[in-house]
């Protein structure tokens, strides 16, 4: 049996998915003493505007250790990938395209704002340090976690391999499409953000597989690419659970949450926008198998 058939991929996905939310219970008590930095001067990265994550480098998860290979050639999950590809290309410079295009960016305010809609609240350096320091730093373990399974399977992106456009032509692509590191983030941002805001998980879920379907749709990833990334996303934030200052920092983001809800805080996007062009996405060219095809 293929071990990416859609049945299996999706029951190991929803395994790890569960096991990265009942991690809560296993959480360390968090010391009173503990105050986590919201300064991303404090935690500067390789990279200028990124900071560095919650664990270091041994306690990642080995994405390479227990995720399947990519599809094989003549693989019937291969031709449900290039299904996937093509039913997207209609979408193309529609409102869909574009909001995959701001998917794409990964930058700090701008990627702070992906949520707010769905959590109900703005989300910035400024209103909620501790909740826009989370997700940053979150964004750096579960893009990392991919690296070595990325490396491992050098596999080709779909609009390269189609000698296609993507959503993001000023992107540069290597060869290193599975798993997809932009979903394994979002995926993790939204078991972690359903956590903080139980009470909004059906919208912070949505959001979340729509995030990574927004990298099919921009052409630069296969829907299999995608899975991964969520199987990913969901041992990264399992392995969280384990660290103290994460822990931490996720008590400071809820108590900022509530306050904000409180004070009748509003997104600072367009949300309608926002809702409309996922709804058309979905309407005029649903991704095959995906659970936002409906």
């Amino acid at each position: 049996m293929n071990r990416y058939s859609a049945r299996a991929g999706w029951a190991f996905f929803l395994l790890l998915t569960l096991a990265g939310c009942a991690a809560t219970s296993a959480s360390p008590k968090v010391s009173g003493t503990i105050t986590p930095p919201t300064s991303p001067d404090a935690l500067s990265g390789e990279r200028p505007g990124y900071v560095i994550g919650y664990l270091k480098p041994a306690e990642l998860p080995s994405s390479q250790a227990f995720l399947p290979p990519p599809p094989a050639a003549g693989s019937a999950a291969l031709a449900a990938d290039e299904e996937a590809y093509r039913s997207t290309r209609v979408l193309r410079d529609t409102p869909r395209w574009a909001l995959a295009a701001k998917d794409a960016d990964l930058t700090f305010p701008n990627a702070a704002r992906t949520f707010s809609c769905a959590l109900g609240i703005p989300i910035s350096e400024e209103a909620t340090p501790h909740l826009n320091m989370l997700i940053r730093r979150v964004r750096a373990d579960a893009s990392r976690a991919n690296d070595k399974a990325k490396a491992l399977y050098k596999r080709k992106r779909p609009y390269l391999a189609h000698g296609d456009a993507s959503c993001t032509p000023k992107e540069k692509h290597k060869d290193d499409s599975y798993p997809s590191g932009h979903t394994s983030i979002g995926w993790a941002w939204a078991l972690v953000l359903a956590e903080i805001a139980p009470d909004r998980m059906d919208a912070i879920f949505s959001r979340g597989l729509a995030y990574g379907e927004s990298r099919v749709v921009c052409g630069v990833h296969w829907m299999s690419d995608i899975q991964a990334g969520r199987i990913v996303g969901a041992a990264t934030v399992s392995r969280l659970h384990g660290d103290p200052v994460f822990a931490a920092q996720i008590e400071l983001a809820r108590k900022e949450v509530e306050a904000a809800r409180a004070a009748g805080a509003k997104p600072a996007v367009d949300c309608a926008a926002e809702a409309q062009a996922l709804a058309a996405g979905q309407s005029g060219a649903p991704l095959k198998n995906s659970p936002l095809a409906k």
